[in-house]
């Protein structure tokens, strides 16, 4: 009740100023003399009145839909929040950076998501991108992201969590179908065909080894030194929504990831942003020029390379940067640091 007086007042005093000046018009129009006569100098006068008037109008138009566009604004980065809650610099001895440009004019969020997670079974990371952009993907988004806080922590097998994220995908496609045609009353059997998102799946344990789970999506490079690899060449699985999964889901191994070297995960709007003449971006040769970076540093010298090269970007982008700072002795056990698999020389896949 007394949020609801509160806003009555308001609300009466956003209307009464136009109706005042309202008034005043119609006063000046009706009851004063020189409103009533034809020469030169009255019709200037009323001019300028209606105009005093008109100016007044628009200024409180503009201030109110000002007010409006702030608290839009607010409850934007209220849900970006939520959605893409800001990660903490440091997680369980990884030192950790993420960013994410949206392809939307305006927006603040869009298809892209990441996380980062410590848990009893080690680090655990996702990273992914969901077919297209704006509300659409954002919803979907955050139905995976739902799922992944909840299953990191549940689930001792990182092909449990993949596995979780995947129903989690469906039901939220069906229920979205069925929102959009509630007069069916019939079950949609492939509520959205052409949706799907990419996925990353990483656990770092506490010796350093690292295992992936990679669905459609690009794998992440390796920062040792000046060296810039990919993690692996392994092929991915299908992205979620296409197709079903494999009824079995073992985990990759990745080798190790040693004290001092960095992971960069990106979505493929990274490497598919053109400049004027075509040219793709070349994310590889902007790691090695920022090589030696802390993170967050990193993650700014990558954007700005990227702007610099494209500007406007015609697809979401997100980097997540991991870095292993963790003393040497807890990796004591590692045998080699994470490397590409040199048994495939095949390009990774790009969906």
């Amino acid at each position: 009740m007394i949020r609801i007086r509160g806003r009555v007042p308001r609300k009466a005093l956003g209307l009464g100023l136009p109706l005042a000046w309202g008034a005043v018009a119609i006063t000046y129009r009706m009851a004063c003399p020189l409103a009533q006569q034809t020469g030169f100098e009255a019709r200037l006068l009323s001019s300028a009145v209606f105009f005093a008037i008109g100016t007044g109008l628009i200024a409180h138009a503009r201030r109110a839909l000002l007010r409006e566009l702030r608290q839009i604004r607010q409850i934007a980065g209220a849900a970006q929040s939520a959605l893409l809650r800001p990660l903490p610099p440091r997680i369980d001895g990884l030192d950790v950076a993420a960013a994410q440009l949206s392809a939307d004019r305006g927006a603040s969020v869009g298809g892209d998501l990441y996380e980062v997670i410590a848990t009893e079974h080690g680090v655990r990371a996702v990273m992914g991108d969901v077919r297209g952009h704006g509300l659409a993907a954002i919803a979907t988004a955050a139905a995976v992201l739902g799922s992944f806080r909840e299953a990191v922590h549940d689930e001792v097998e990182l092909g449990c969590v993949l596995r979780r994220l995947e129903r989690a995908h469906a039901r939220h496609l069906r229920e979205r179908a069925r929102a959009e045609h509630p007069s069916s009353g019939v079950e949609p059997e492939h509520p959205v065909a052409e949706e799907f998102v990419t996925l990353l799946l990483l656990e770092i344990r506490q010796d350093g080894a690292v295992y992936a789970l990679n669905c459609g999506h690009p794998w992440p490079y390796l920062l040792s030194g000046p060296q810039v690899d990919p993690l692996t060449r392994a092929d991915p699985l299908p992205p979620l929504g296409p197709f079903p999964l494999p009824s079995h889901l073992p985990a990759v191994p990745c080798g190790h990831l040693l004290p001092g070297e960095t992971l960069v995960l990106h979505t493929d709007g990274a490497e598919d942003a053109r400049d004027a003449h075509g040219r793709f971006f070349s994310l590889p040769a902007a790691l090695r020029k920022a090589a030696g970076q802390p993170p967050q540093a990193l993650l700014g010298s990558v954007f700005t390379a990227l702007l610099r090269h494209s500007g406007t970007p015609q697809d979401d982008i997100a980097l997540l940067i991991l870095r292993n700072d963790r003393p040497p002795r807890r990796c004591s056990e590692a045998r080699g640091t994470a490397r590409p698999a040199a048994a495939d020389p095949q390009p990774t896949t790009h969906l």
